[in-house]
């Protein structure tokens, strides 16, 4: 017989009271841990830190390894023992593999060594006067250098661990006989290294210009290749394409029901090929027109008054991570719609081109009512707390954070349906 999951209160019904809890679970644990207001207050770092591996670690658990060995528990405790474990290796891949592992190497990747090397008086500012760097510049919001180079990881790994399960099938690892753990560590072990390619390219000629030219001289460290491609050598460039690599990526399993790639008939790796090569082509896309577009409901004149004085009045590099934001929108329309409204639209069939389109089309619409709601409603200020927002629309803009949290918001909403099974918004069915 097979066990099949339903609604436990018929759909919409059953969306909105588990979309409304998942909302209410993450403002409740951000005012604990990141609002300014709040007993912690860690925003954004070391919050942002924490919440990104979060994730990383999740879909590490669920995606490869199958939820292995605690698929057989009953919920809720299968969801509460993975959650712990969750929380357990994200301090061990963080503090032990990252700053103690890696860090022996790469001092950039361990906010542990630069805040003892700022400590000994030992980093010390270009210039004449050879100013040294304190343990309290370094390690304050503005800096913490090591946590933001993590984080940087995080954000290639959110593409490149999980496009291997969606766009190749699993290939080179299935189809075979291994069983798990083994399937999920061979898989992991394959996409560590894409990612550790990847941010090779992609992140460290950044963190080589930041060490190399605002500490001394970059030998070691390549410093930004695309600064003539995009406009700005930082690393925000990568953020606005890649993130909507991710949403493009993301999109494919959820709302979309694999479309359109079904429409390649290629064995792998040649369908994962294509498919990757135009994921990548239409993230960088999509993200280009949220830069191009901005200028439509934007005043630029205010934004450039308030942007850092690093940018020079220059807004490209606030216009490329705000692309990235825009992307953040859509995280919780696609994946409530897909996992939680199981996919309703108007059409009879789910799989059809005008479905398609009209969920499409519908996160679309959902994804502009939350930039509404979060920049010129201004619920980043008196929902989350960001003081940065008490200013104008454009220091909103500039200030806002609003990738953070909507992150944040997908984490009650992942470990629902990673870890509990929808426990217990669906109930099991025998057929």
């Amino acid at each position: 017989m097979a066990d099949v999951l339903k609604p436990r209160w018929g759909q919409p019904v059953t969306g909105i009271i588990s979309s409304i809890a998942f909302f209410l679970v993450a403002l409740l644990t951000w005012f604990i841990f990141s609002d300014p207001r709040g007993p912690v207050g860690s925003f954004p770092y070391p919050f942002v830190l924490y919440l990104a591996m979060m994730i990383l670690v999740g879909l590490w658990q669920h995606m490869f390894l199958g939820d292995w060995p605690f698929q057989d528990i009953g919920q809720p405790w299968r969801g509460i023992i993975e959650t712990v474990v969750n929380l357990v290796v994200v301090w061990f891949v963080i503090h032990i593999v990252f700053y103690r592992v890696l860090g022996l190497g790469f001092n950039f990747l361990s906010q542990v060594n630069l805040e003892n090397i700022a400590a000994a008086g030992n980093l010390v500012l270009p210039g004449p006067e050879g100013k040294k760097m304190t343990l309290e510049a370094i390690s304050a919001p503005t800096a913490r250098f090591a946590e933001r180079a993590v984080v940087c990881f995080v954000l290639i790994g959110f593409y490149s661990y999980p496009f291997v399960t969606i766009l190749f099938g699993k290939w080179p690892i299935r189809p075979s006989n291994l069983t798990q753990p083994q399937a999920g560590f061979a898989e992991l072990g394959w996409t560590t290294m894409l990612t550790l390619f990847l941010y090779t390219i992609l992140i460290v000629p950044f963190w080589g210009m930041i060490w190399g030219t605002s500490f001394g001289t970059s030998v070691g460290f390549n410093t930004p290749w695309w600064g003539g491609i995009a406009g700005t050598k930082h690393v925000h460039w990568v953020f606005g394409w890649w993130e909507w690599m991710i949403i493009v990526l993301f999109m494919t399993p959820n709302v979309w029901r694999m479309k359109p790639w079904t429409t390649i008939n290629l064995p792998q790796p040649w369908k994962g090929a294509v498919s990757f090569v135009i994921n990548v082509a239409l993230g960088y896309f999509i993200a280009w027109l949220c830069v191009k577009l901005a200028y439509l409901w934007m005043d630029m004149g205010s934004v450039t008054q308030h942007l850092p004085a690093g940018d020079k009045g220059d807004p490209t590099r606030f216009l490329w991570y705000h692309a990235a934001e825009i992307a953040g929108f859509t995280l919780i329309p696609f994946l409530a719609w897909h996992h939680y409204f199981d996919d309703m639209c108007i059409q009879s069939d789910k799989d059809s081109w005008g479905a398609f389109w009209f969920r499409t089309l519908g996160v679309g619409v959902l994804m502009a009512i939350n930039y509404i709601f979060f920049y010129y409603i201004n619920f980043g200020y008196w929902g989350l707390g960001n003081g940065h927002m008490h200013g104008t629309v454009a220091e909103r803009f500039i200030h806002g954070e609003s990738l953070i949290w909507n992150f944040w918001w997908i984490i009650p909403l992942l470990w629902n349906e990673w870890f509990f099974h929808k426990w217990p918004f669906y109930v099991h069915e025998h057929h």
